[in-house]
């Protein structure tokens, strides 16, 4: 069941605490900050949070399991793990190293438009901190005109520069000294900051109609097939399956994890954390008498600065704020980049740091160029490339593997078997939930 040698040659997590921080790190993302709130908004609040946590469920307890367990079996990346795969099956690897670069280059082109957000939340964060974004006041031309200059060609080069930065001096410690270390010290930060903003904007007048519309629920809403379409599109990304990211850290893992509750607790912090957001954001645009009808960036970087600034405390919060989504998309970002530069290690044996240099210059070279698109960019990414990557890594373990060898994976180092529910689940049910969510989202022009 994969290579034992490789996996002890190979960095790893050091504690299991580690690694489930990580995955937390890298599933808390834009998603939950500018995407969640809005659709609780605009579908209702519990209207919508209803069928999310039952999708959050179903993938946790499907493709999230079975993502960490194909690469912890094949003690590699989507490459070596999908040529495993085929392996078993075939007694070829070959077909299954080349459809694992497919994922691989998702894994890429995601983080490359990620970066050019970064660069954007860099900026932002210095501008809250330096009094650049209060000195903007409420003056709406103003607001838009900052973040139009900033998401234009060429318009944020120092910040997405800075972005690659970071996330190269992260990654280039490696597994346990880089991207576990990080995530360790980030992500408790951003849930105590988070906390706090949603506990300061509590006391707000006003914000209590956004509690009120967040714990709503009309039950015609419920019979809306679109409510539950966005409800599985936005579990399916906040998750991050995407047959790259968790199958690269769960190659990381020891043998004797278990993973299904490592799975559960990503889902559980993963929708804490938008949750949160969602606590925060929605009583906070109700505090400052906003409707919340926009999402992506046009949330955060206009709107929520818009009520930043006319509310009392307003500089602190934005800066609190900020470093919340700094936060958020720093443990995002090294995740993305990790299945390319672990494959550039694997494939070409090239060392961690050479390996991750390669990967970031490729990284700030094309965010560089498409920072007039990015928007575009991502829109393709996640409609089409995320989804089939996910869809790929499910067809291959659960179809191709096979029984045997998903039931071995899954069971590894787990406190009591899995159900024989968890086959038959994956092979059907969620493969084909991914199959719906790749062709709705190219109809509907994304779902998540």
């Amino acid at each position: 069941m994969g290579n034992d040698t490789n996996v002890n040659n190979r960095d790893g997590f050091r504690s299991r605490g580690g690694f489930i921080i990580a995955c937390i790190g890298s599933a808390v993302g834009m998603g939950n900050i500018w995407r969640f709130p809005t659709l609780v908004s605009q579908w209702g609040g519990m209207t919508f949070l209803i069928p999310y946590f039952l999708f959050v469920i179903l993938i946790a307890s499907t493709g999230v399991i079975g993502e960490f367990a194909l690469g912890r079996a094949g003690g590699a990346g989507p490459v070596g793990s999908f040529g495993m795969c085929t392996e078993a099956r075939f007694g070829k690897r070959k077909p299954g190293e080349l459809v694992g670069y497919i994922p691989v280059l998702g894994s890429l082109a995601l983080a490359i438009g990620y970066t050019c957000v970064m660069g954007w939340i860099f900026k932002y964060t210095f501008l809250a901190f330096d009094g650049g974004l209060s000195a903007m006041g409420q003056d709406m031309d103003a607001i838009v005109g900052s973040f139009n200059a900033t998401a234009s060609a060429w318009g944020a080069n120092v910040w997405v520069a800075v972005a690659v930065a970071v996330s190269f001096f992260i990654m280039s410690f490696g597994i346990a000294g880089g991207i576990e270390k990080a995530n360790k010290v980030m992500m408790p930060i951003l849930f105590f900051l988070f906390v706090a903003l949603g506990i300061y904007v509590f006391t707000l007048p006003g914000a209590s109609g956004g509690y009120r519309y967040i714990f709503t629920i009309k039950p015609e809403g419920l019979l809306d097939p679109y409510v539950w379409i966005y409800a599985f599109g936005q579990a399916f990304f906040s998750l991050s399956v995407a047959g790259n990211g968790s199958v690269i850290y769960g190659s990381y893992l020891s043998k004797n994890e278990c993973i299904p509750s490592s799975a559960r607790n990503v889902a559980l912090f993963d929708t804490i954390a938008a949750l949160l957001a969602a606590f925060v954001i929605i009583p906070a645009m109700a505090a400052g008498g906003a409707e919340l009808d926009a999402g992506g960036p046009g949330l955060m970087f206009i709107y929520l600065v818009h009520v930043m600034n006319g509310m009392a405390g307003g500089r602190i919060v934005a800066m609190v704020f900020f470093l919340c989504v700094s936060f958020a998309g720093v443990t995002s970002i090294i995740n993305l980049y990790e299945a390319p530069v672990a494959s550039l290690q694997e494939k070409l044996g090239l060392k961690r740091v050479p390996a991750t240099a390669v990967i970031h210059v490729i990284g700030l070279a094309a965010a560089l160029c498409i920072q007039a698109i990015v928007s575009q960019w991502m829109d393709v990414v996640s409609i089409y490339i995320c989804p089939l990557g996910a869809l790929l890594a499910a067809v291959m373990f659960f179809w191709i593997g096979g029984k045997k060898l998903v039931l071995e994976s899954v069971n590894l180092g787990a406190r009591k078997p899995i159900g024989g529910w968890y086959y038959p689940a994956g092979k059907y049910v969620y493969c084909v939930s991914v199959l719906v969510a790749l062709i709705a989202g190219a109809i509907l022009g994304g779902i998540g």
